[in-house]
């Protein structure tokens, strides 16, 4: 069986683990009970041995659609053939639910449309990524599955039979009738001592679609590409973790930003950078809850800092401070690339440009949220005054390089960003601070920033110092208030950005490479995709500059609306778009959806 591409899959959720859901009706990702445990459905990192739940139509003649229902996290696959419609509704209970309130289950709901059909269940879990065996306890309820590490139980009213390390089923449906499927917990050690109706079910399912109603409701934006707006942020919810109030990056591990290649990471974790630009991205069309619960996860990690006063880039969900990374050799990765990592090795990376991202998220939180407290406030100004005397270092960047540190650009930009934001936060509060200390290293920055990270020769704001390569992270300038978006350096740094690969930039048809990584030693021979929210960030920058040029105005738009299609048939992203046009990395992409966002709410604002 070959693999699904990427971009075929539709995601669900309950804000404590997701799940992705192929065309094709099957389960090929999911993590229990939490984003960061080990996978109990891996298919999609091994074909073979990975572990599925599927649920489809026996005929193989079908044609297949995938949708959510609307303003929801809810998931439609439906099955077309000669002799009916079936459809397969997948959803996680969320908010109160006779299925299972605040419970982690997930629920498949099939029901025969039109006509009769004959369908076909197999549950093949393959825990801890595969490499524990199990047992399984069959009973008139479902069936229990059981190993050393994690246990799962299937609820389901049809007969199961086992077969090998799963259970699979087939039965007839006509038109009216419907079956469901529960993953949960299991009760005990004997399998299944109850199942659901099918009327639990669709109450379920009634009052989960009322919960992401009433969620999307508090959308502020009403501008143009607003349903793809609200999906974007409905994804970004589903990347939370009630919990705690962290931010997973990503829901998955180790897909490839090049086929093949080795540029394979583990995601599940909360990177700084990429959850306070979420914080930033959902205050911004009204969801500011979710901003006040990852300003407490974030001052109980401002109460962890390092013996220096400096903070790890990134954490556990619970926040955990190791991540080792591991390599897993039994598995043959997705589409046989290799090496499957789980943890991640860049947790102990110097990466200075968080602390710019973080201090950015608290003032407009302070802003437009809610006043932060004193005993926060005492925590970042010790972040503050580390930033202050250690900016000048090299460090391994936004883009995590293996190829050893550099004086990065965008590094210095973003420390440059940490302490005009500690001074305007001390100013606006009144907080004590040491203002002139952080002031004097703010200018310094400005001034190095502008001497070194300029190159005379391609007029452009380049990588690193002394290098000749292009960063579209440097597109951030204008977005930061670093630079005027019209002033003539931003403006000759959007010119070389915007030209083709050919042509010395990093624009292809629209589409923007993160850097020439034939021209920069990041520790990796593989090539890769262009980088979408590189994309965005241009969409940005060409839209603040609009506002006295309508040329890039009309620029920018088309930019965004052709990068719009390079969504999947659900408006999902991952992170990068290969040069045949597929999704490549990890799926869905927070960073991803969360610049779209900024680039929608900025353009629509600037086109009036």
């Amino acid at each position: 069986m070959a693999y699904q591409k990427i971009e075929n899959y539709g995601i669900i959720g309950n804000m404590r683990t997701s799940a992705l859901i192929g065309t094709d009706g099957s389960i090929d990702w999911m993590c229990y009970p939490r984003f960061d445990s080990p996978s109990m459905f891996g298919r999609i990192l091994d074909q073979n041995n990975g572990g599925y739940f599927k649920i489809s139509p026996v005929d193989p003649g079908v044609t297949k659609k995938q949708f959510y229902w609307p303003d929801t996290n809810v998931l439609i696959t439906r099955f077309l053939c000669n002799k009916g419609v079936l459809e397969v509704i997948d959803y996680m209970p969320v908010g109160e639910t006779e299925i299972g309130e605040n419970e982690n289950r997930l629920v498949r709901w099939v029901k025969a449309v039109r006509g009769c059909m004959r369908v076909k269940v197999e549950c093949f879990p393959g825990f801890n990524y595969a490499r524990d065996s199990h047992k399984i306890v069959l009973t008139s309820h479902g069936a229990g599955f059981y190993s050393d590490s994690q246990s799962i139980a299937l609820s389901t009213p049809v007969s199961l039979k086992a077969e090998g390390q799963g259970v699979i089923a087939e039965f007839d449906l006509k038109e009216g009738e419907s079956a469901n499927f529960v993953l949960r917990e299991p009760e005990g050690a004997n399998g299944c001592e109850h199942c659901f109706n099918d009327t639990v079910a669709y109450n379920g399912l009634v009052n989960t679609i009322e919960y992401w109603n009433n969620w999307v409701r508090k959308c502020t934006y009403k501008g143009r590409w607003r349903e793809t707006v609200i999906r974007s942020a409905l994804t970004l919810k589903l990347l939370t973790y009630d919990p705690t109030g962290a931010i997973v990056a990503a829901p998955t591990c180790s897909l490839p930003e090049s086929p093949g290649g080795e540029r394979n990471w583990d995601y599940r974790f909360t990177w700084i950078r990429d959850a306070a630009f979420t914080i930033y991205a959902l205050m911004r069309i009204g969801f500011t809850d979710e901003a006040e619960r990852f300003m407490g996860w974030i001052g109980a990690r401002c109460h962890e800092l390092r013996p220096d006063g400096s903070m790890q880039i990134m954490y556990g969900i619970d926040g955990r401070h190791e991540l080792e990374e591991q390599i897993l050799t039994h598995l043959e990765g997705y589409r046989e690339s290799s090496p499957v990592r789980v943890g991640n090795g860049a947790a102990d990376q110097l990466q200075l440009d968080i602390y710019g991202e973080l201090l950015d998220s608290v003032y407009l939180y302070n802003k437009y949220g809610s006043p932060i407290s004193f005993d926060l406030w005492v925590q970042l100004r010790k972040l503050i005054n580390w930033v202050a005397k250690n900016w000048h270092h090299p460090d391994e960047g936004i883009w995590e390089v293996r190829g050893g540190k550099q004086h990065f650009v965008y590094s210095k930009l973003m420390c440059w960003v940490a302490l005009d934001r500690g001074i305007r936060l001390a100013d606006k509060r009144s907080f004590p601070s040491d203002k002139n200390f952080w002031m004097k290293e703010r200018d310094k920055i400005y001034e190095e920033i502008m001497d070194k990270g300029w190159n005379k020769e391609i007029k452009a704001f380049v990588q690193y110092y002394g290098s000749e390569t292009l960063d579209a992270s440097n597109l951030m300038m204008p977005l930061t208030f670093f630079l005027s978006p019209s002033d003539s350096r931003m403006l000759s740094t959007l010119a070389a950005i915007h030209k083709t690969p050919d042509e010395g930039g990093l624009v292809a048809d629209s589409l923007v490479y993160r850097y020439h990584s034939k021209h920069m030693n990041d520790g990796f021979d593989s090539d890769e995709g262009t980088f979408n929210i590189c994309t965005f960030w241009m969409v940005e920058a060409l839209t603040r500059a609009g506002h006295r040029d309508k040329g890039k105005l009309a620029q920018a738009r088309l930019m965004f609306e052709q990068m719009l299609t390079y969504g999947n048939h659900l408006g999902l992203y991952s992170e990068e778009t290969s040069n045949n046009g597929l999704a490549l990395g990890n799926f869905p992409q927070a960073f991803t959806h969360l610049s779209l966002i900024s680039a929608a709410y900025n353009l629509d604002k600037a086109l009036g």
